[in-house]
């Protein structure tokens, strides 16, 4: 019987300045933020394209961090999620990709709008 093994990636001091690293954390965390909002509605990856105006395949790349995010794209996600959208961003911070995406220099939400 084999033993189990656990891998850890270590990134790079040098890497974690790359642009295209942050640019990718910024990526993922708009796909996680989109994917949590799209869920709470109970709205699959199809209704939400129909809403945004975008195909269900964009949806799809959106919410796999395969985007990086324009301004444009966030305001129509934002109106389609019937959501306020707050971006916070401290590039003075290391750029960390965390499963959960608390990463403390990019967060991304999608806020409900008040009822």
């Amino acid at each position: 019987m084999s033993a189990g093994y656990h891998t850890s990636w270590t990134v790079p001091e040098e890497h974690r300045a790359d642009p295209a690293y942050v640019e990718a954390g910024a990526a993922i965390a708009l796909g996680q933020a989109g994917y949590d909002r799209r869920t709470s509605l109970g709205l699959g990856q199809a209704a939400l394209a129909r809403r945004a105006g975008l195909a269900a395949e964009d949806i799809d790349r959106i919410e796999g961090g395969g985007t990086a995010p324009t301004l444009p794209l966030l305001r129509t996600l934002a109106a389609a999620l019937d959501a306020s959208l707050d971006v916070s961003l401290d590039v003075s911070l290391d750029v960390s990709l965390d499963v959960s995406l608390s990463t403390e220099d990019t967060r991304i939400s999608f806020a409900p709008h008040a009822a």
